[in-house]
């Protein structure tokens, strides 16, 4: 995971810690770092002082003082690597490098999120390219060993069945796990494979060191290896595969790669199915041989659904439903969003959310409160403040992406957290631009985002958006891209009360997504993909009481 502060704009780090536009080179810039170094270590002596009285985390959920303490070292850490990124040739530079890198471990082992484990690892990596020959280099090894051991690990995770499904337009392989892992995946030539690394990740017995065969098709085989870093491996060889596809699902927690197929196989040489690989028989998810998404969409059990994270939120022990919902179209005004080929954003967006209110309405008990009905410009902030102000239940912002490349389509739903990947980045970065606040707003909205209580909630409603979006576009076009549930911090999703999500319909730069929002039937199925989602958010809180069945 990158620096959970990145995303949120373009040289973050610099403008965090209040840095003047001079330079090295310039007059008084060696006493501006000098006293914006002296600044930061007075702020981390303070904050230590607090470390030191505050209990152990790591066994226990934090309270809102230790994630509120948690907030302002992590805002520290930023300021100083600000600081090295505004003066780069200072000798402060390795110094506060240094500095944020131990901070950031030190609140691992006090607090256990590991983020800031991921973040202290990545600040030693950077002090050893950056400055090899400062002293400080030799210490590195010590702490990176003592992260990377044992007790420094994240909870790991295990890879318990390989699953393959021939679909008309791919091939699905998925990956389920016992709870959420990181990984990376790639694809490599001479020969044709693509890997995917689960980090921190054992499987099962029955998965350790095998080579699963297919029947003819895009992927000849599995292979599951073990890596010294105590992750595991699974590589695919492929046989005509083209282009693929790899997003996460949750609800079970799983990885979903889809191999794209040039042309649907005869039906004499089609691969069966489904073909799992377990380490012990397990319950099926629906009828046999049915999908693992369409196998989801049925109504969980009452009165409430545990999170996708296992456990049950305070909104669920509540027993909480929704009875009124805030959609918010993208853009407006003077901010039309994306804009390609004579369409815009903002008025896409505001069709598809007139006509999800109309869906919504029909269902019993439920309100709908639009942020904008027409093409006029609401500040970003103002669209949760909103929500708040009306005691929404649910929050729903609606946009199309954009990519500069052109080949790239599908839909995918985000929810607030730090990003991730430089992907997540660099969208977040894009519906940020018209934003108000400045970079003193900063420590606030690490603390928001920090402090955010519907974490689990908006995963899951994110969650089910993308699925009913994924069942229902798929009809429509055999060439949907399902591109999974995602974090980034959208300013939109900061402050918001309720559980809240943000669904990108469409990708606006490329032809083909272009060429189905011009019609208003497709846009129509895009709406009655939404309703779905946020129908089987409701049901999956209680019993459904006042939602009518769909």
């Amino acid at each position: 995971m990158r620096s959970f502060a990145r995303a949120l704009a373009a040289g973050l780090a610099l403008a965090a810690c209040g840095l003047p536009a001079a330079s090295m080179g310039a007059p008084g810039a060696a006493q501006d770092v000098q006293a914006l170094y002296a600044e930061a270590l007075a702020r981390e002596r303070g904050l230590r002082r607090e470390m030191d009285l505050a209990p152990q985390m790591r066994a226990q959920p934090p309270g809102e003082a230790s994630t509120a303490l948690l907030a302002r070292v992590r805002e520290t850490i930023v300021r100083y690597e600000g600081l090295m990124r505004r003066f780069p040739r200072s000798g402060y530079s390795d110094n506060a490098l240094w500095q944020a890198a131990v901070l950031s471990a030190d609140a691992f082992w006090q607090f256990g999120d590991t983020r800031d484990r991921t973040e202290a690892l990545r600040l030693f990596e950077l002090l050893g390219a950056q400055y090899p020959t400062s002293s400080l280099v030799a210490q590195i090894d010590g702490h990176v060993t003592r992260l990377n051991g044992a007790d420094g690990r994240a909870p790991g995770s295990t890879l318990t069945a390989i699953r393959r499904e021939a679909l008309s337009d791919a091939l699905r392989i998925t990956l389920e796990l016992e709870r959420e892992a990181t990984f990376h995946e790639e694809r490599l030539d001479l020969p044709p494979r693509v890997f995917i690394d689960l980090r921190n990740t054992q499987a099962v017995e029955a998965l350790k060191d095998a080579t699963i065969p297919f029947p003819d098709d895009l992927v000849r085989q599995a292979r599951v290896g073990r890596q010294a870093d105590r992750g595991t491996r699974v590589v695919f060889d492929l046989d005509g595969a083209g282009r693929y596809s790899v997003y996460s699902l949750y609800n079970p927690y799983r990885i979903v790669i889809d191999f794209e197929r040039g042309a649907v196989k005869d039906t004499k040489t089609a691969a069966p199915a489904k073909e799992t690989r377990h380490a012990k028989p397990a319950a099926p998810a629906g009828a046999p041989g049915a999908s693992p998404i369409a196998a989801e969409a049925a109504p969980p059990l009452s009165p409430a659904a545990a999170n996708s994270r296992g456990g049950f939120s305070l909104s669920r022990q509540l027993g909480l439903g929704i009875s009124r919902v805030v959609i918010d179209p993208g853009h407006g005004g003077h901010d039309p969003g994306a804009r390609v080929r004579g369409l815009n954003e903002a008025e896409l967006v505001l069709d598809v959310a007139l006509r999800l209110e109309k869906l919504i309405l029909k269902e019993p008990g439920v309100e709908v409160v639009l942020t904008r009905r027409a093409n006029s410009y609401v500040p970003l902030e103002e669209r949760t403040a909103i929500a708040n102000r009306a005691g929404a239940d649910l929050f729903l912002s609606i946009h199309v992406n954009a990519s500069a490349n052109a080949g790239i389509r599908g839909f995918e739903t985000y929810f607030l957290n730090f990003a991730p990947t430089p992907e997540a980045e660099a969208v977040a970065a894009r519906e940020n631009a018209g934003s108000a606040r400045t970079m003193g707003s900063l420590p606030e909205i690490v603390k928001a985002i920090t402090l955010n209580n519907k974490l689990d909630e908006s995963r899951d409603f994110a969650g089910m958006l993308q699925l009913t979006m994924d069942e229902r576009l798929r009809k429509i076009d055999r060439n949907a891209r399902n591109l999974g549930v995602k974090q980034a911090p959208f300013m939109v999703l900061i402050g918001a009360t309720m559980p809240s999500a943000l669904a990108e319909i469409s990708f606006l730069t490329n032809p083909e997504d272009a060429g189905l929002l011009r019609g208003q039937a497709y846009r129509q199925h895009i709406a009655e993909a939404l309703v779905a989602g946020i129908v089987k958010y409701q049901r999956s809180l209680k019993k459904p009481q006042n939602v009518a069945a769909r």
